[in-house]
């Protein structure tokens, strides 16, 4: 836990200097296109997001379902996909997690998911056992007790601190990033994912 809120401080501190400024990569230029249109909705709830400005293609993260089978970032390709990382330490994350189970029940499907990853190292368990008495049935559980995930955004400068959302398209680009918590089911939240998995996006 120290390890992971040490790197997250520092990560701050030279965050900025790669925010903006990731590897490129022209086959998401399209995510900066959509990052643009849905400009105008990063207001109220979500207004602390911060649109991609640079093409950035996500690592290709790997970790956990509920049952210990692998899974990656790649798996969830053609689907629009809210990426957070989540702690049972990290008392912000906890508060946002009915949130999150919220945008799950009125968005999530085909054509979106939320992919909440918590990053315990320690009792694996204590996770499940946050959300199931906390009632969080919408999300699928998935977890890295390495915490890798973490450092792999944080070398592209998208872990500034926890917890992190990234909104990632079928590609697995970068749209948009928020260090921090967010409302994800309030009519601002729903209004941006609505928009980012619709044709509509393009007419803002």
């Amino acid at each position: 836990m120290a390890v992971i809120a040490v790197a997250g401080i520092a990560a701050v501190a030279f965050g900025g200097l790669l925010k903006g400024k990731p590897p490129g990569d022209q086959a998401c230029q399209a995510a900066v296109d959509t990052a643009a249109r849905l400009a105008p909705l990063i207001k109220g709830e979500v207004a602390a997001l911060t649109a991609a400005k640079a093409p950035l293609r996500l690592p290709d993260l790997a970790f956990e379902d509920a049952s210990g089978a692998p899974k990656k970032l790649s798996d969830f390709r053609g689907k629009t996909v809210l990426l957070n990382l989540w702690a049972t330490w990290c008392v912000p994350c906890r508060k946002e997690m009915p949130a999150l189970d919220g945008l799950q029940a009125k968005l999530g499907g085909d054509a979106f998911q939320v992919v909440a990853v918590n990053i315990d190292t320690r009792d694996p368990e204590k996770p499940k056992t946050f959300l199931s008495d906390a009632k969080l049935t919408k999300l699928a559980y998935f977890s890295d007790a390495k915490a890798k995930v973490f450092q792999d955004l944080k070398a592209v400068g998208r872990a500034l601190g926890m917890p992190t959302s990234v909104l990632v398209d079928g590609n697995g680009c970068e749209i948009a990033t928020i260090a921090g918590p967010a409302e994800w089911d309030s009519a601002d939240a729903v209004k941006l994912i609505e928009a980012a998995t619709s044709k509509a996006a393009a007419g803002l």
